[in-house]
């Protein structure tokens, strides 16, 4: 248990049941009364941010969470299997919580997956990711006054904004974080 005045960002604590991440924190002190901490939380499962006030007195539990490395397998259209590469185990997750990494994800990539009480709580793939272009429009020699966008369609079914330069069959350099085109490979 920690008190409302331990809060930090990144901590993961357990609120109304569910597993959240501290985005943001606010030690505030006013002139009258008790001292209390404004925070901004991440649920885990959902996604979704919830603003709370804790007084500094209130006992929070910290969830102790658990980041290992996965290999992702295959997709069946209702789940996406993942496998321990230590022991081997597979196990499902819900498509619905892949789609945000779901135009990246290639078999045999490994991820970060976050865990609570062996349920799984986030994915995360590398930072960069290298994929070959699938489709795209050939890009013509004087289109625009400068530089230039065009869609193109990856491997993995995900379309993404590529420069004109860039033909069908090119392997290139994508931050995930972003969704954006960094440059051939």
């Amino acid at each position: 248990m920690i008190s409302g005045n331990d809060l930090r960002n990144g901590m993961t604590i357990l609120h109304d049941g569910d597993v959240y991440r501290v985005e943001y924190f606010q030690h505030v002190k006013p002139g009258k009364g008790n001292a209390f901490t404004r925070t901004k939380l991440r649920n885990l499962e959902n996604d979704s941010i919830i603003e709370h006030t804790f007084k500094a007195k209130d006992n929070i539990e910290q969830a102790m969470v658990e980041r290992k490395e996965a290999e992702f397998l295959y997709q069946d259209g209702q789940a996406y299997y993942l496998m321990d590469p230590e022991t081997y185990e597979q196990f499902p997750i819900p498509a619905e919580r892949c789609e945000h990494i779901a135009p990246f994800l290639k078999e045999n990539m490994r991820v970060t997956v976050t865990m609570h009480e062996g349920r799984v709580l986030d994915i995360s793939l590398p930072n960069f990711v290298e994929l070959e272009v699938a489709k795209t429009d050939p890009g013509v020699r004087g289109d625009t006054a400068s530089g230039g966008s065009k869609p193109a369609t990856l491997e993995t079914g995900g379309v993404i904004q590529v420069p004109l330069f860039v033909e069908e069959g090119e392997v290139i350099q994508i931050d995930t974080r972003t969704g954006e085109y960094l440059k051939r490979v």
